[in-house]
């Protein structure tokens, strides 16, 4: 999987403080994420779905 081209955002809550902080960046069919600190370290991609109830569950 290219990774190359992704696009990848903070959240804006996020400060330049050297905080932890993750990064997402979308696919056609999946969402990336990455260490802000670590850019070039390993990744998580889920698919779309599975990224939905990722963020259900931590929401609750």
């Amino acid at each position: 999987m290219d990774l190359h081209n992704v696009s990848w955002r903070k959240s804006s809550h996020s400060t330049n403080n050297g905080g932890d902080c993750i990064e997402l960046g979308a696919l056609p069919n999946a969402v990336v994420a990455r260490d802000s600190k670590d850019p070039d370290g390993p990744r998580l991609v889920f698919d779309r779905h599975a990224f939905a109830e990722f963020l259900t569950h931590i929401k609750h």
